[in-house]
């Protein structure tokens, strides 16, 4: 009987097959019932390759084949024809993550199954738990972003909608677009015209010439990159090094590899074929081999795999290290970072390299054109949003408070806004998006120009922590979810009341490219610190990777550092930098506290744990210092440097003087020398590294510009013109 049932779901599975489509069947019910039903399917269908994703594992299951959702992207690379998603017993939810990720591992003709209770939306799931913050349950918070993913399930007549208990219907889908015919010059090796036309110019690469590929997830990307890594091979290329987030990642590359290269050999992460071997790193390793020059130099070769996901600055080192450099990346993926990217990196690409080159594949390949399911996971996830034309307007535009029922219910001002944020952050999630309708606290402040949208400000409420459990924080004996600044604070810079009192952080800013610099962003923060005064906030805060620019317009806006992480952030390469602007009384007191301390901890930060920061970081953090000036024999010993023979070394806390004098100084902050000589002395880089920067030899050449670099530091400290200091 439940076979005979089941039969319009396997003739739609059929019909999904001949077109080359993979299909969504969204089955609700009691938990019990929807197991049975999805089991049924899963012992009937002879699938080959099924996946279940569930918190527990599941009777009549293999162990193998069960995955806990966040381990989903360990699955990526790979492929299944079944994926059965568990959202509807008690220990599991629904993953936005996991669900975009496995999405797209699904080949032509499988099917994704959801299971969800009837009324899904009407309360939160068991995975709101990772949203719900210090003092809030999972079962306190809304559940606007399931609703939504609900209404929109149910408004597509292409989901496969069952009911738990009763026949699963046939869905309505559209006729297939005729197969346009393979082109009889199409690459042998290749299965669209846009993959031939990536591997040509993979195995053109030039010096200088860095290329960018970009696609959206199913294109055949890495598969590209593993034909041209094998014709490459072919051509007498000695050494390709291949780099990516996680080994998985380029997995496609190394299969393709092992079928054009049949004569070849895998070694663990490295593949070789005649003189020729391709070679995975991992980008930490690589990063650190390239500081070092180990790698890298005249002729070299690196392909890097979903560039989105690798922290900025490391993709910088590499294009400075390696002449031949490709940077692929999925652009609507389900990190959904790869918008922010593309746009972002080529403010870099244009100053490093300007001769750089794109190529993006658009012509699926793991199904076909016009497939339901992808369609579907963009729409739920919203992985293709865009933000709205926004060309800049004579005046101010207005600022407005958005109301997250409102916004849950309006798709098109959702999209604008997500597709803002996707733009100006490079790591922006598929949770992120569950997080401003749900998570607690979060407030959302927009600046609106007629129908455009020219900025956005998140924030969320932190602190208000009892007295007791703030030392527990403190002491490191408790670690309540979120209030990242507020326990930061507390845990690393031992402030109690950082926790005790009322804090509010900004989450996200986010403005158009083309309205940057024409005061949105500045607009957004003051309404924020207007906002904060009015709510009886103490301390306005902002925590991001410290990168110069940032550092600038936070200073800018009256905010200063009173925290910076020892190590670099997985997510950014940068360290996180935490910074604070007081909106009242207590927050006054408390800040002042929180800065004394930072700039009394700095100099020893900087000789031993952060020796390694950027100097143009470094010099944005001096920049903040409480104001000194020259004493006496600080003058001396600065002359003797610079116009006698004094070894720098031995006036070191004379130099570290004059850098902090000269610091605060706009034009000092530009000021290349400055930021090397702050190296130097608070660093103590090595002259092998100043002798590279400075394009000097030797230890003679590093003293002669140390010497001529405090020479003009002391001239205009004094006021004097170059030269006439030593007279």
């Amino acid at each position: 009987m439940t076979q005979d049932r089941l039969a319009p779901l396997h003739e739609t599975r059929r019909c999904l097959a001949r077109q080359r489509w993979r299909g969504l069947v969204w089955l609700t019910g009691a938990a019990d019932a929807c197991h049975q039903e999805a089991l049924a399917l899963w012992q009937q269908g002879g699938w080959a390759s099924p996946l279940w994703v569930a918190a527990e594992p599941v009777d009549g299951i293999e162990v193998a084949c069960w995955l806990p959702a966040a381990k989903a992207r360990t699955r990526l690379g790979g492929e299944q024809d079944l994926v059965v998603m568990d959202a509807v017993s008690a220990e599991s939810g629904f993953d936005p993550e996991a669900f975009g990720a496995l999405a797209g591992t699904l080949r032509a003709g499988g099917l994704l199954v959801l299971m969800t209770p009837p009324d899904w939306g009407a309360r939160p799931d068991a995975d709101y738990r990772r949203l719900a913050e210090y003092p809030w349950r999972a079962e306190q918070l809304s559940a606007r972003y399931l609703a939504r993913l609900a209404r929109l399930l149910r408004a597509d007549a292409r989901v496969i909608a069952w009911t738990a208990g009763e026949a699963p219907p046939r869905p309505c889908l559209p006729e297939a677009a005729p197969t346009a015919a393979a082109s009889p010059d199409l690459d042998g090796a290749c299965l669209t015209r846009d993959q031939a036309e990536a591997v040509a110019r993979l195995t053109r690469l030039r010096r200088r010439r860095p290329l960018v590929l970009t696609a959206d997830r199913g294109r055949g990307k890495t598969a590209a990159l593993g034909i041209a890594c094998a014709r490459l091979l072919a051509a007498g290329e000695t050494e390709i090094l291949v780099t990516a987030p996680r080994p998985s990642a380029v997995a496609g590359l190394f299969e393709r590899l092992a079928v054009l290269c049949p004569e070849g050999q895998r070694h663990a992460n490295a593949f070789e074929a005649g003189q020729g071997r391709v070679a995975f790193l991992p980008p930490d390793a690589l990063g650190q081999l390239a500081e070092q020059g180990e790698v890298g130099g005249p002729g070299r070769l690196l392909l890097v795999d979903e560039a989105a996901a690798i922290p900025a600055p490391l993709l910088g080192r590499w294009l400075a290290a390696f002449p031949r450099i490709a940077f692929a990346t999925t652009v609507h993926g389900y990190e959904g970072s790869g918008r922010g990217f593309a746009l972002r990196f080529r403010e870099r690409l244009a100053r490093q390299t300007p001769d750089w080159r794109a190529c993006h594949l658009a012509e699926p390949i793991r199904w076909a054109e016009g497939d339901p399911l992808e369609a579907l996971t963009s729409r739920l996830l919203l992985l293709d949003a865009e933000p709205a034309a926004c060309p800049v307007a004579e005046g101010m535009p207005a600022l407005r408070r958005l109301d997250r029922d409102v916004l849950a219910r309006d798709e098109p001002w959702l999209r604008a806004l997500f597709g803002l944020l996707v733009q100006a952050h490079y790591r922006t999630t598929p949770a992120d998006l569950r997080r401003l309708l749900d998570g607690p606290g979060v407030a959302l402040t927009v600046l609106e120009a007629g129908p455009a949208l020219p900025g956005v400000v998140v924030s969320g409420d932190e602190g208000g922590f009892p007295a007791a459990l703030a030392e527990q924080v403190a002491r490191g004996e408790r670690r309540p979810r979120g209030h990242l600044l507020a326990q930061s604070l507390a845990a690393h810079a031992g402030e109690r009341e950082a926790l005790t009192a009322r804090l509010r952080r900004i989450l996200r800013i986010a403005v158009p490219a083309g309205r940057r610099r024409h005061g949105a962003g500045r607009q957004l923060v003051e309404a924020e610190i207007a906002r904060a005064r009015g709510d009886g906030i103490e301390l306005l805060g902002a925590s991001f990777g410290a990168e110069p620019g940032l550092q600038a317009f936070w200073q800018a806006a009256g905010f200063r550092a009173v925290r910076l992480g020892l190590t670099r952030e997985t997510a950014t390469g940068e360290h996180a930098l935490m910074v604070v602007r007081p909106t009242g009384p207590a927050g006054q007191r408390l800040a002042e506290r929180l800065q004394a301390r930072f700039h009394r901890q700095l100099p020893g930060l900087l000789a031993f744990e952060l020796a390694e920061l950027a100097p143009a970081v470094v010099m944005a953090l001096l920049a903040e210092a409480p104001a000194s000036s020259l004493g006496d024999e600080d003058r001396r010993d600065l002359d003797d440097v610079a116009f006698g023979h004094r070894e720098p070394g031995l006036a070191r806390p004379a130099v570290q003087a004059l850098v902090r004098s000269r610091a605060a100084s706009q034009r000092a902050r530009r000021d290349a020398d400055l930021a090397l000589l702050a190296a130097w002395a608070f660093q103590g880089r090595a002259t092998p590294w100043l002798a590279a920067r400075l394009g000097v030899s030797g230890k003679r050449g590093v003293q002669a510009w140390l010497r001529e670099a405090v020479a003009r530091l002391r001239d205009g400290e004094r006021g004097l013109s170059p030269g006439e200091a030593g007279r």
